[in-house]
């Protein structure tokens, strides 16, 4: 059985959640072309810092630069937008997010503490001169700004402008399926896809054979929503399921892809300036029907979130006339 789509097959039918893009393309010469981007996730459009939302992550292979990963395992807390970009601009992203983390929250480096930022990434360098570093802080902002509730756009946006799926044009994708159960539950999935050789792929059988032309084996971020009442050990069970989703595609999660989940729920926020030494929440049974059907669909949604992500990018030309086709979907 197939899990009901949600109104969208988007990320964003998850309540709350939006999604916002900063694309950067431009040819500068018979060399150099600037093919990337930022792509950002907020789990709610409140103030993330004071009212975090819990989370886990799962490694699945660590070919990988994130950051902010060790603290989110630690304390089972999100609690800033969640970023994507190329592999060379995780700092400049870090630093534009804390800049508008810091403008949000005057308290912020003071009286309230430090801040963990999550940024993840995937390589582009294959049609994209990320030597030139042309991701800015600011860019990092306007994908902030940029973020909507509304279905995000897909394909060569934002983070994937740059990116390749199986030896085609990849990028962002992303889907949403429906649980019901005692009680009805979304669960989105947003990926930014870098991986795999056409020849692997099992949902399609391409003609035209084409190897992934990056320099490694390239990448997938993983990121999971969902408004089910689960708390971190939970979401850790969920992120993992990602896996089974990448393995349908195709994908043997090679030595050098960074395979990396992220799950979050949009339930049982946690306030940071709660009182009293003691807190409490609801959550999911572990042995209730609800929890295998979570699991199906992170499965389903990282599968189809990929796919898509090839369906909706277009042929895109990068540095030194290098073409990457959209796939024949």
């Amino acid at each position: 059985m197939v899990l009901q789509k949600g109104k969208n097959n988007c990320i964003t039918d998850v309540e709350g959640v939006l999604v916002g893009h900063k694309t950067l393309y431009e040819k500068l010469n018979e060399e150099d072309t600037i093919c990337t981007g930022v792509t950002a996730i907020l789990p709610h459009p409140r103030n993330l810092f004071y009212e975090k939302v819990r989370a886990a992550s799962y490694v699945i292979n660590g070919y990988g630069k994130t950051s902010g990963l060790v603290q989110v395992d630690e304390l089972g807390l999100i609690e800033s937008p969640i970023m994507l970009t190329n592999t060379l601009s995780v700092g400049p992203v870090l630093e534009g997010t804390v800049s508008y983390m810091l403008e949000q929250n005057k308290e912020l480096g003071d009286s309230a503490g430090t801040l963990n930022v999550v940024v993840g990434e995937c390589n582009d360098g294959h049609l994209n001169s990320m030597r030139l570093q042309s991701i800015k802080p600011d860019h990092a902002i306007e994908a902030i700004n940029n973020a909507k509730s509304k279905p995000t756009e897909q394909g060569a946006i934002g983070a994937g402008k740059g990116m390749i799926c199986f030896g085609y044009k990849g990028g962002i994708g992303t889907a949403s399926r429906v649980v019901t159960a005692k009680e009805k539950y979304t669960v989105g999935c947003l990926v930014l896809s870098n991986f795999g050789n056409s020849e692997d792929a099992l949902f399609a059988n391409f003609v035209e054979k084409k190897k992934n032309p990056n320099s490694t084996d390239g990448s997938i971020m993983m990121i999971i929503a969902t408004d089910a009442p689960v708390y971190d050990r939970q979401l850790k069970r969920l992120a993992k399921r990602t896996a089974a989703g990448l393995g349908r595609v195709g994908s043997h999660m090679a030595n050098g892809s960074g395979d990396i989940a992220i799950a979050f729920s949009t339930a049982n926020t946690f306030s940071h300036n709660a009182n009293g030494h003691l807190d409490s929440i609801t959550y999911l049974r572990d042995d209730d029907k609800a929890m295998s059907q979570l699991f199906q669909a992170v499965a389903e949604v990282t599968e189809e979130a990929i796919i898509n992500s090839l369906i909706h990018a277009d042929t895109t030309i990068g540095q030194k006339g290098r073409v990457i086709e959209k796939a024949p979907l």
